[in-house]
């Protein structure tokens, strides 16, 4: 199905709608829907933005900056997903907790306002990852229109781009505590460490990356067609001594580089089948 024809229904899935209120990252996926919902029913689509110590501060201002262009409706709300232990202790299904955290959040929120359910971005690709954010949702009556439609991550940032979205290749930006190892506890101030070195590394170029963190071993992760330009123009000393001035004390470059949901890799198929269920 060429691109018009997915655009075409995530539209139509809108013009069912009297209104829709939209959990809204800043992220490619979340601020394709944004940007349909508000073209359809304009002043009736709300997008709402979750602050927590677990969002960039830059990615927030990223999503205010992209709201304001689209036109939508934006608002933040605070959640707490911090100070739940089932959470910080980084489960295997840490996600669930965070995902029910943001819906338990949005979704009193939506019904008092007369929005049938809280609408996200999770795309046909999430639906092939392991990803227990996504049952949370179904659970507390979610919409997913990117998956609903078979929208692929590939097939939003063509859609983007036909429709001049200046954000159509931003790169995949998931939540920090994504950057730590299962079992690893999570701390507000461990995701400001990891989120002031990848702010870092982005001022200087060098967009799509990952610093994960393993107590106190930063691993940096860039597309593997990058690793040798970065270590030739890199300032190596100036590096060292901006992750350990952010708390690091040993800081390690990845040389199988960077892949998406790289840390699900540890997972075997029991594990994920218990947790799936």
């Amino acid at each position: 199905m060429a691109w018009e024809s997915k655009l075409e229904a995530l539209q139509d899935f809108f013009k069912e709608l009297d209104q829709a209120l939209i959990a809204y990252s800043g992220g490619i996926d979340s601020t394709l829907v944004a940007k349909v919902a508000h073209d359809v029913l304009g002043e009736k689509a709300l997008a709402m933005t979750a602050v927590s110590p677990s969002l960039l501060p830059e990615e927030l201002e990223d999503a205010q900056v992209q709201a304001q262009e689209i036109g939508i409706k934006h608002e933040l709300v605070e959640t707490h997903e911090m100070e739940n232990p089932n959470y910080t202790s980084n489960p295997v299904n840490r996600c669930y907790f965070c995902k029910s955290e943001l819906h338990d959040t949005l979704k009193p929120i939506a019904l008092e306002r007369g929005y049938p359910y809280v609408i996200d971005g999770v795309n046909a690709d999430d639906l092939q990852d392991y990803r227990p954010g996504i049952q949370a949702a179904k659970e507390r009556g979610g919409r997913s229109p990117l998956a609903e439609v078979s929208i692929s991550k590939m097939e939003v940032r063509e859609i983007s781009k036909n429709l001049g979205l200046p954000w159509w290749d931003k790169p995949a930006q998931p939540c920090l505590s994504s950057r730590f190892p299962y079992g690893e506890m999570i701390t507000t101030e461990k995701l400001q460490r990891v989120g002031r070195c990848e702010v870092y590394l982005r001022k200087l170029g060098w967009q799509n990356l990952r610093v994960r963190s393993q107590e106190d071993i930063a691993r940096i992760e860039l597309p593997p067609a990058q690793i040798k330009d970065f270590m030739a123009q890199i300032d190596l000393d100036e590096l060292v001594k901006t992750f350990q001035g952010n708390g690091f004390t040993y800081v390690t470059l990845d040389l199988e580089g960077y892949r998406s949901g790289k840390l699900n890799q540890v997972l075997d198929t029991k594990t994920l089948a218990i947790h799936s269920a």
